[in-house]
């Protein structure tokens, strides 16, 4: 175990590796979101530098998270398996922030999106 993850509570040594990197990679995946695609919806009428730096204060908080998830995932996942799992917390983040939030409308292109992701986990997962 990396000697920084010893400073963590000891609750969180129980919590299985993928639980810990599922979590905190989904928190940065909100992050992630609002930086990338935020500034559509609120900052159109403001100077594109404008979005890009307040997306750039949101996306310091989403790196103080995806940093240790990927440093946690990858004591026991492998660089493959990280990968794929970002992608699909991704698409769980993104599908009900742009229902949500941007108020796009639902696609059946979500489900078969989400399907083929469900493939990539199955293939990168197994022994």
């Amino acid at each position: 175990m990396p000697a920084w993850l010893h400073t963590l509570p000891a609750t969180v040594h129980n919590v299985p590796v993928w639980v810990q990197t599922a979590f905190l990679l989904t928190l940065s995946n909100v992050f992630m979101t609002f930086a990338w695609y935020g500034h559509l919806k609120g900052l159109q009428s403001k100077a594109w530098f404008v979005a890009a730096a307040i997306s750039w204060g949101i996306a310091f908080f989403e790196y103080l998270l995806q940093v240790p998830a990927n440093r946690i995932g990858a004591t026991a996942l492998t660089l493959p398996q990280l990968k794929i799992m970002q992608e699909v917390i991704t698409l769980l983040v993104f599908v009900p922030f742009v229902v949500l939030y941007m108020k796009q409308p639902v696609k059946l292109d979500y489900l078969w999106a989400g399907l083929c992701m469900l493939g990539a986990v199955y293939f990168i997962f197994r022994s």
